[in-house]
């Protein structure tokens, strides 16, 4: 008997599966994911990254990453959604629902995928996780519309690992007797945090596969590459031990992070993900009643580097259009125009009951408190209700007013 099952629960093709599913549900008679399609950039600019890519659209040699324009030079007849970040917020929370109706203990990753401890589902499932996966992976087709891939494992390094494994709907294991078969053939660039610098370093070295990685001696690794050398010669074994967190600690700050697949390389891509995180934050400010003092951004390039930026609020907050103004700020004063691989906005200084400067264009506080309440007001609608029932218009509405003012 296995110790512990752990499952990573990854979106195919999310931000391009989930523009496709509202396309269709308004009407159209074209499926995005049936023709050469990308979300990214803005279709009349052409600026910005591929941020998701149809099976079609792969085919013509498009990847997720690189620039919009140069997309267009592969496929002229390419189809661009630019991307709409409450869609996506929408699908996320129906598909976190669906798999909380199995476990709690579930740890999201990202928007578009997550880690789920299944160990405690063997009184019910036994040993036979695959008919365990099967299930989650058709319902989550059949009754939200879209498919994911499920890889399993032991740990949930192997597993999202797993995942990445042939696409699309479809189960992978990697358990650490698979390793050197499945794993360690794969170009270095596909181990989780190698970027393209780290792997240029690498190659330099004579390392081209995992399993060059993995046989290197670790005193080497960490002679080079310091903390970073250490933990990627871990990964590159299928050593990871760490839990999935399914629970928020009773901290001093409250923070949401997401790691993405590819190199962000423009702040057009960059908000999207602090937008993302932002109204993540403030739902969980307001669901603890706290309000925060400190608002900062958290980045790591794909170098393993991290550096930050935190700023002191006048008027502590639970607000999300503040948490992200703040939040987009800290992050153009920050940016080294490095390549970001994750991004994280965190609050502290939480208070249950802060004293408010007043704005003299509202003495009472009674535009303050109103938007308060309706901000409750919405969080107990999706909370009960999902995503669908109400998207946050001042929210969109403050992201437009962003993009007229670029």
């Amino acid at each position: 008997m296995r110790k512990r099952i752990i499952f990573h629960i990854d979106v195919n093709s999310a931000f391009l599966s989930w523009e496709a599913l509202e396309q269709l549900k308004n009407g159209s008679d074209v499926d995005l994911r049936t023709i050469p399609s990308i979300v990214g950039g803005d279709p009349s600019k052409r600026h910005g990254i591929v941020l998701a890519k149809s099976i079609p659209a792969k085919k013509f040699g498009i990847v997720t990453g690189e620039p919009v324009f140069q997309a267009i030079r592969k496929c002229p007849d390419l189809t661009i959604v630019p991307p709409s970040h409450h869609i996506y917020a929408q699908q996320s929370k129906a598909m976190s629902d669906l798999l909380l109706s199995y476990t709690p203990d579930i740890e999201k990753f990202s928007i578009d995928e997550c880690f789920m401890d299944t160990t405690g589902l063997r009184l019910r499932y036994g040993e036979d996780y695959m008919a365990l996966a099967r299930e989650i992976k058709d319902k989550i087709r059949d009754k939200l519309g879209f498919t994911v891939n499920i890889g399993i494992s032991e740990n949930k390094l192997l597993a999202k690992m797993a995942s990445d494994f042939q696409k699309p709907d479809r189960i992978h294991t990697l358990f650490p007797e698979e390793i050197q078969e499945k794993m360690w053939p794969l170009p270095v660039t596909q181990l989780y945090m190698v970027g393209k610098a780290s792997a240029s370093k690498f190659n330099r070295m004579g390392i081209k596969t995992i399993g060059d990685l993995a046989n290197t001696k670790p005193d080497l690794l960490e002679q080079q590459f310091k903390k970073y050398g250490s933990m990627i010669w871990n990964y590159a074994n299928g050593l990871d031990d760490s839990p999935v967190q399914s629970q928020e600690m009773d901290a001093k700050d409250l923070s949401n992070e997401t790691t993405v697949s590819f190199d962000i390389t423009d702040k057009e891509t960059a908000r999207l993900y602090i937008l993302s995180l932002s109204e993540t934050v403030g739902m969980r400010l307001r669901k603890a009643g706290l309000h925060a003092g400190v608002v900062a951004i958290h980045l790591k390039n794909s170098d393993f580097e991290t550096y930050s930026r935190q700023k002191k609020l006048e008027n502590a907050t639970q607000d999300t259009n503040t948490i992200f103004s703040v939040a987009s700020a800290l992050f153009e004063q920050a940016w080294k125009r490095d390549p970001i691989r994750l991004i994280g906005v965190a609050t502290s200084q939480l208070q249950r009951n802060p004293v408010k400067q007043l704005d003299m264009f509202d003495l009472t506080g009674t535009k303050q408190t109103d938007r308060v309440r309706l901000e409750e007001s919405i969080d107990k609608i999706r909370e009960k209700f999902g995503h669908d029932y109400v998207t946050r218009g001042s929210l969109l509405h403050f992201r437009q007013n962003q993009e007229k003012n670029k």
